[in-house]
């Protein structure tokens, strides 16, 4: 079988197409490619949008207003590479503003209860280092954060 890498399909209760609208503001390289409505055979109210197909950096979503029997929960999320700090501003001011939620180590909701991880590719470098010190004093600054702050988190790592 041919195919075409995984599409991650979202439930939403009535808000698909805000939400794909909303993140393809967000996200340089997005688009929403179609919008399905509901026809006279159901389910739901003929003419309302039951899915919503769009792209964000590459990754393919469907949007589907499934109705409140799911919400989304923390168990699965979105990561977010950042190349720097503007990167990491930028996208956390964006994912939080209208409702979004912070969490810690970089974690956070949007407004619509979708979970990301806006982490800086710095990161990985830092609490990975083979020195155990170093990598401990990064990891304990990752602890304490809840937007991540790359220049805090190499002070640190650097024992400053």
């Amino acid at each position: 079988m041919a195919g075409e890498g995984f599409i991650t399909c979202l439930w939403f209760d009535g808000q698909a197409e805000e939400a794909a609208n909303h993140y393809v503001s967000i996200f340089k390289d997005a688009g929403i490619s179609g919008v399905h409505r509901v026809n006279d055979a159901g389910p739901g109210k003929p003419g309302t949008v039951m899915t919503v197909e769009f792209e964000l950096n590459g990754q393919r979503f469907v949007g589907l207003n499934g109705g409140p029997e799911f919400t989304f929960n923390e168990a699965i999320s979105f990561q977010i590479p950042c190349a720097d700090q503007d990167e990491v501003d930028y996208y956390w001011t964006r994912l939080t503003e209208d409702g979004g939620q912070e969490s810690e180590c970089g974690w956070l909701k949007d407004k619509f209860g979708v979970s990301w991880q806006v982490v800086p590719t710095a990161l990985f470098e830092l609490i990975g280092d083979p020195d155990p010190e170093k990598a401990a004093r990064a990891t304990k600054a990752m602890l304490s954060m809840r937007k991540l702050d790359i220049a805090e988190l190499r002070r640190a790592h650097a024992g400053k």
